[in-house]
């Protein structure tokens, strides 16, 4: 049971890390359809494992410049807002409505990768001007060692999408990134090692405000947690280190098909009929 929430966690990190999605929906699934954990406990242990993920990879991804962090210290403010209130629902709500939503952000999460392309638009263009305030940033892509330049737009879209974020994190101890690193490309024109780098360096905050709801309900299992934060930090390692070397769009195609396959299991199980097979 160790060494399997032990490798189930190190996967977490990597690719939580690699896509800004925390590593829930890779923890919450495996430690309730393979180790038989309940869903609260699961999304507790997980949450203490966005926290390491966040802890472990926000700082090289900052040190690097890929984090945007005027851009992820405005959004954290809604999303810290929308945790605490998830949280608070999680607690009331029947373990078949966790797993129904849960599987529904997966497929909306796995949509977005397959479907839509990169767009970025410069810093004096007149979108970004139109905004209030200058989110531009910069950075260098060790592929080709070109500077890449972006500016950001659609800031309103990008809060109220951080809020519905930062409830879905409450709710589902998934760190938001689901939400957050696609609006942000998508809709804010943010570059995707950007969108997936701030992801990291928000959703530490954000699951430290659901966590300490789920602590006080005793939602969280002390020696869980930390073996899920012993892996996942392993993995974020690991995962920093291999986004300088390989392109998203692969990336992101592939794991938008595991996406779907995990909902279809959770969506299977919310039913009763997993057991049943």
């Amino acid at each position: 049971m160790v060494l399997a929430v032990l490798l189930i966690a190190l996967a977490a990190g990597l690719l939580g890390s690699l896509f800004g999605l925390g590593g829930g929906i890779i923890v919450i699934p495996a430690l309730t359809l393979a180790l038989g954990f309940g869903v609260k406990e699961a999304i507790g242990a997980s949450l203490v494992g966005v926290i390491a993920s966040s802890t472990g990879a926000a700082s090289r991804y900052v040190h690097e410049g890929y984090a945007n962090i005027k851009l992820g210290m405005l959004l954290e403010t809604a999303t810290t807002a929308g945790s605490i209130i998830g949280a608070f629902i999680a607690i009331y709500l029947d373990q078949f409505f966790l797993l129904l939503a849960f599987s529904i952000i997966l497929v909306y999460s796995s949509l977005h990768m397959l479907v839509h392309k990169e767009r970025m638009i410069a810093p004096d263009s007149a979108e970004a001007e139109r905004e209030l305030l200058d989110l531009s940033c910069q950075y260098v892509d060790p592929i080709n060692g070109m500077q890449v330049c972006y500016g950001v737009k659609s800031i309103r879209t990008g809060m109220l999408a951080s809020l519905g974020a930062g409830s879905l994190s409450g709710l589902l101890g998934i760190g938001g990134g689901v939400i957050k690193v696609p609006v942000m490309n998508t809709f804010m024109c943010v570059p995707m090692k950007a969108a997936t780098a701030t992801s990291n360096f928000m959703i530490g905050v954000t699951a430290l405000a659901s966590a300490v709801i789920y602590f006080r309900y005793g939602y969280i299992d002390p020696v869980l947690g930390a073996l899920v934060a012993v892996g996942v930090i392993f993995g974020a390692m690991v995962g920093t280190r291999t986004v300088d070397k390989v392109q998203g769009k692969s990336l992101r195609k592939l794991f938008a098909v595991v996406l779907i396959a995990v909902a279809i299991l959770m969506i299977l199980k919310a039913f009763g009929m997993l057991e049943a097979l």
